[in-house]
Order: C-alpha cells, then structure tokens, then sequence
C-alpha cells in the first residue's frame, strides 16, 4: 500500500512536505519505507486502534484514531496529525484532478469553527481555505475541492461540528 501523508505536531507544525510511505506485510512483520528509506517493524493491533509496534528493539504504544482522511495518533505522551493525501493528486503542477458540480465541503473530525475565511458569493480556487476547525488543540483548514464560487456556508464561527459535517457548499 502506498500513501502521501502529512504530518502535523500539536503546535500545528507541519511536515515540511508530504511523507511517501509504503507498507508491506512480510509474513508477521510490516516492511514500511518512509521516503525511500527501509524501516523494518513489528506490529501487533491490541485492541481496535491501539497497537504495538517493536522498531529496532525499542516498544512503542500507538493510539490511532481515524476521521476520514485525517489520524489522530498518540505514542509516548505525544500527539500527531496526519492527513492522507487524495491519491489521485498529481504533483507536477502541484495542483489536484479537480472535482465537477456542486460539492459539499465536510469536517474532517469533531471540533469547533474558529475562523470562516470565505463569504457566500465569494469565487474560490482550488484547493483554498475556506474554513478553520480547531480539533485536539490544532487548527485544520478544510480546503475547497475544486474552482469556484462558495453557494452557502453552513456553519459560523465558534459552532461545534462533528466528522461528516456540512461546512460549505461550492458549485
């Protein structure tokens, strides 16, 4: 399995550029290559979204909670965020395959609107921030899939929202 994930501290740092991860089951261990480079682990699920992962002769805890696309994950009193990359994204232009007719723009996971940086009627690009949701202490910006013009935004500021939840309409 291939994946392009970035990665994001608590802080709201994020990763410099997206990680090229691949991950493969070798008979009951996982070969994983992080950009190229071969990290050998075993990994063992405990219970649903807890594992334990044994890297070098060093045991680690591993909470992994999913929303859509985006990972909470907890090791060592340390929180990450990490979003999987729309696969169909192509790199040469930096830009994605962009979505066609009216699309709804959804939260990624549970937490609350701080900042809407658009207006209704307002034209977008693809890809530009049209809303800001703080989850686990960390501000996410959920983007617009595709070129166009913001029809209705669903939400204010300071609202709460769930995972799957209507933020904004773009047609």
């Amino acid at each position: 399995m291939k994946l392009e994930v970035e990665i994001a501290s608590p802080s709201g740092l994020k990763s410099k550029k997206p990680r090229q991860i691949e991950l493969a089951r070798i008979g009951q261990h996982y070969e994983c290559r992080i950009d190229g480079r071969l990290i050998e682990a075993d990994i063992s699920e405990i219970s649903k979204g807890i594992y334990s992962i044994l890297i070098g002769g060093r045991s680690l805890e591993v909470h992994v909670e999913a929303h859509g696309q985006i990972l909470q994950i907890t090791s060592s009193g340390r929180e990450f965020i990490a979003s999987v990359i729309d696969p169909r994204r192509y790199r040469k232009g930096g830009s994605a395959i962009l979505a066609e007719g009216r699309q709804q723009v959804t939260a990624p996971m549970p937490g609350k609107v701080i900042r809407i940086l658009v207006k209704a009627g307002e034209a977008v690009t693809a890809g530009q921030g049209i809303v800001v949701v703080e989850a686990m202490k960390m501000q996410n910006e959920v983007k617009s899939p595709k070129a166009g013009t913001i029809e209705k935004l669903v939400v204010i500021e300071g609202q709460p929202v769930n995972a799957g939840d209507a933020l904004a309409v773009v047609v």
